[in-house]
């Protein structure tokens, strides 16, 4: 009796466990949408056209401050290179200030950018797409297409993994 109360106790952890750990879809495109005269799906040919830059092995902390990966191997295309092509709907340039940028993964994820942080500051110089990670290409990896920001200090609040979309908006 005791053996069967403690496999069914191990069943219900385990069973927690499984249910604990989501499956975030991997993505073969990415939807740049929204306020531009330009809507473009980068596909992961079109990712590996870019010109590379090489990224430092990053560790993922969590919003604690936790280890929660280490993340090496990689390389990938800086996101203001990638949304160089994107011609903003705006009348005067003072409005930029009022754009932000929604990035959406696959499992419904959502990170929300302002122009300003990725054209004028220092950290949006550290914004990529990855196109390699671990010596697997972009095609190989089991959570593409990612997104990292390499000088964040908590970085895991803003590793999209799964992304699947941009939708560039502006406040009312």
């Amino acid at each position: 009796m005791k053996i069967r109360i403690l496999i069914l106790i191990i069943a219900i952890l385990t069973n927690f466990s499984v249910c604990a750990q989501r499956t975030i879809p991997p993505t073969d495109s990415l939807q740049v949408t929204g306020k531009i005269k330009n809507p473009t799906v980068f596909t992961l040919a079109d990712l590996d056209t870019f010109p590379k830059t090489a990224i430092k092995d990053q560790i993922i902390f969590n919003h604690n401050g936790e280890v929660k990966d280490t993340l090496t191997g990689m390389s990938g295309v800086p996101l203001k290179t990638l949304l160089a092509s994107i011609i903003y709907v705006y009348d005067k340039p003072k409005f930029l200030n009022e754009f932000y940028f929604v990035f959406i993964a696959s499992d419904g994820y959502r990170v929300v950018f302002s122009w300003n942080e990725i054209y004028n500051t220092e950290t949006g110089n550290n914004f990529f797409i990855v196109t390699e990670m671990e010596g697997k290409k972009l095609y190989d990896v089991d959570q593409r297409i990612i997104f990292i920001s390499t000088a964040d200090l908590k970085t895991g609040r803003r590793y999209i993994k799964g992304l699947e979309k941009i939708e560039v908006r502006q406040l009312e």
